[in-house]
């Protein structure tokens, strides 16, 4: 078994918002507010961290549906998505924590998608790989995954508190750890045939304190796609720990998701 430190992908936001493109565009179209939420989830984690954020947004009257990836496959994730968006009945906000925001950069061109929020996620371009996005930057000690002889990767069970959920008490740290799904490392290497953020308008969470990714790297992704920026002092576990930040950001993208374009547009 080999363990190897990279990147890894989480969010957190102390409620400090900045666009790349300054103000909004206005399409001379607005479409109404979404009112479906579906939540992607990302690598070493299953739909249940997502349980307070679907409670916040539930009691504001969303629609909210939880992915559950399988992880074997950039395609596969993708396909269980899709599933998922086949089943809305409107416009719908697509969000994904860390290798989430893979998911749904390819999948976020299903017709039911108005907008995308990216919590401590990545963000690759269409030929890209989620690989890619890692290079020139520096990989945080804290963060390591243990890769096992069929190609699947755990992280770390002694460093997973500090690379994935610093901010998380021990007990919530401890059952992440030990109910963590692994994911066939390969799927890094895959490259995208599309990017919904070319064409759809999207946000992002970054975490202050994320341990997964180097800071830089979740800026440098965000301004590239053009998205509204929010900033959170948590863990990479953002999604988890920060319940009600996360929801205010979706929130605010149902609410404009019908006002912007995406970078590309």
């Amino acid at each position: 078994m080999n363990s190897t430190i990279i990147p890894s992908l989480l969010v957190a936001a102390t409620l400090v918002s900045t666009s790349a493109h300054g103000q909004p565009a206005q399409t001379g179209h607005p479409s109404p507010p979404a009112k479906n939420i579906v939540l992607v989830h990302g690598a070493f984690a299953d739909g249940s961290g997502w349980r307070g954020v679907y409670e916040e947004l539930t009691k504001g009257g969303f629609q909210v549906t939880i992915v559950q990836n399988p992880l074997t496959s950039l395609e596969d994730d993708v396909a269980a998505t899709q599933r998922v968006l086949d089943r809305q009945n409107g416009p719908t906000i697509l969000v994904g924590h860390s290798w989430g925001g893979t998911v749904i950069t390819e999948a976020g061109i299903h017709p039911n998608v108005a907008a995308l929020v990216y919590v401590a996620a990545l963000s690759p371009d269409a030929g890209e790989t989620t690989a890619q996005q890692y290079e020139g930057f520096s990989s945080p000690p804290e963060f390591v995954i243990d890769t096992h002889a069929d190609g699947f990767g755990f992280v770390n069970l002694e460093k997973f508190k500090a690379g994935f959920a610093a901010d998380a008490s021990d007990a919530d740290a401890a059952f992440l750890r030990d109910s963590q799904v692994p994911i066939r490392m390969a799927a890094f290497g895959s490259k995208l045939k599309h990017a919904a953020w070319r064409h759809k308008p999207s946000w992002a969470i970054i975490p202050t304190d994320d341990k997964a990714f180097d800071n830089r790297m979740l800026h440098k992704m965000a301004k590239r796609i053009g998205a509204e920026t929010v900033e959170v002092k948590a863990s990479h576990a953002v999604f988890m720990t920060q319940p009600k930040a996360v929801a205010e950001v979706i929130k605010r993208a149902a609410g404009h998701a019908g006002t912007r374009r995406g970078a590309g547009s």
